[in-house]
């Protein structure tokens, strides 16, 4: 069979030439339209320089196959997941390598009503690619276009309150990738609705060079270009996506970086206020905080393996309200279980405007009583020999030993995870303590050399 290098753990990624081309995008949309049989496919790209061109060819691999394409055209992530359900369709296709280097590109996939590919579906895409790239396609293709972001902005707004919302100073860090177009139907609506939200856009227009660099605000070294326009303009809040915008990062009125797993936290809690009883989803990487949050507002925790099709799988299981990955993707069961990179900043400054208080002080009391290291990342050949030098350093004292995903180890008053990631050559650490920064920060630097020493 065909090595088809860009199938990752549930999506497609690689560099363009190497792992993925226009020749195998039309195998790809055969494929699909091989495994799920749709009779209509969504198609949506985002703004680097080979997107549109591996749609034209997705769309020609599906129209091969009889099925119609709608296209969205220039579009988010999440709004291929929001098109799909709202439009009815079987399936839907966004071509995007989110922060992946210039270089690469890739492709996120749903079969109806937005759902993630189960893992032998997308067993399926695979061999059925490698199947159809040993056969002639033709390069025709049947597409409709179709707007939704209208609508899109319509369904968002209206699990708000505009009339309700602060008046707030808002930086708004597009990345130069899809966000803004999105975003700015998002804030006209709120503003004609009565929102008084002034916006200070940063890198707004797409733009496929990437000339801020690629967007990906979970980096620390790409922080600043956020957080110094939030302390020069005074401002309430800053926001920012990666380049298709599926996942959303915060920063409070003092330019700090807000780490995700305190948002999952926060959001967790501001649904239970109203939802009492309601489970929320959470990954099981840095899990004290969202545990506690959960607890304490009278809601059920359910821990799922970390990636977005495993969230899902596990939200629609138990109809969960809410699911959220410290690594800042967000879930809604009003958004198709599906994640958003815009919902999730619009529940926070409503949260904002129903407590009167920062984002500062809304997670102040959770940063100090469950600190974490934020994840360090660790480029290691034997990622699995590693894991298991760490685990047989510590067995002995460990209270709780997991291998749910990746290692975890808990202990009277700290914790920490380990795992490979699915889609980069990395091994990832986090740890937690109880209300000790003290113990996190010499936890963390132990870990940290072991896991040094393993990459040498």
């Amino acid at each position: 069979m065909i090595n088809l290098t860009c199938f990752k753990a549930y999506d497609v990624r690689g560099k363009i030439g190497v792992d993925l081309d226009e020749t195998i995008a039309r195998a790809i949309g055969y494929a699909f339209a091989t495994v799920l049989r749709p009779r209509t496919v969504v198609l949506g790209h985002d703004c680097r320089p080979t997107s549109a061109n591996l749609r034209d060819a997705l769309a020609a691999g599906l129209t091969a196959q009889g099925v119609k394409v709608l296209d969205i055209g220039l579009a988010g992530t999440e709004e291929v997941y929001f098109a799909t359900s709202h439009l009815e369709a079987d399936g839907g296709i966004e071509v995007t390598a989110s922060h992946n280097p210039i270089g690469d590109n890739g492709m996120k996939f749903v079969g109806c009503e937005s759902r993630p590919l189960s893992e032998d579906q997308f067993d399926a895409l695979k061999v059925a690619t490698a199947k159809a790239m040993q056969s002639e396609i033709s390069t025709s293709v049947n597409s409709e276009s179709v707007s939704v972001r209208d609508v899109f902005a319509d369904h968002l707004v209206s699990l708000v309150d505009p009339k309700h919302l602060p008046e707030l100073k808002i930086v708004a860090n597009a990345g130069n990738g899809v966000a803004g177009p999105a975003f700015d139907a998002i804030i006209d609506r709120l503003q004609s609705q009565g929102a008084k939200l002034e916006v200070i856009r940063v890198n707004h227009a797409p733009d496929p060079s990437f000339p801020n660099g690629i967007p990906n605000p979970l980096l620390p070294e790409n922080r600043s270009a956020t957080a110094s326009v939030v302390t020069a303009e005074n401002a309430d809040l800053g926001i920012a996506w990666d380049g298709d915008f599926d996942r959303c990062f915060f920063f409070d009125h003092t330019g700090a970086f807000v780490d995700g797993e305190y948002i999952v936290g926060l959001l967790a809690s501001a649904f239970l206020a109203t939802l009492p009883g309601e489970t929320i989803v959470h990954d099981p990487r840095v899990i004290w905080n969202t545990q506690d949050q959960i607890e304490r507002h009278g809601g059920v925790a359910q821990v799922s393996r970390t990636g977005h099709a495993h969230i899902k799988r596990t939200m629609r299981e138990v109809n969960a309200v809410y699911g959220g990955e410290m690594s800042a993707h967000h879930y809604f069961r009003d958004f198709m279980f599906c994640d958003s990179g815009m919902l999730p900043w619009l529940k926070v400054i409503a949260l904002m405007g129903q407590t009167g208080k920062s984002l500062a002080a809304l997670v102040s009391e959770m940063q100090a009583r469950f600190p974490s290291s934020g994840e360090i990342n660790f480029t290691i050949p034997n990622p699995a020999g590693a894991i298991a030098k760490v685990e047989a350093a510590f067995e002995d004292e460990a209270l709780k030993v997991e291998h749910f995903d990746g290692l975890s180890m808990a202990f009277d008053n700290w914790r920490f995870n380990l795992r490979s990631s699915s889609t980069e050559p990395l091994v990832r650490l986090n740890v937690e303590t109880r209300g000790d920064a003290a113990l996190l920060k010499e936890r963390t630097e132990a870990l940290s050399e072991m896991l040094r020493d393993a990459s040498a």
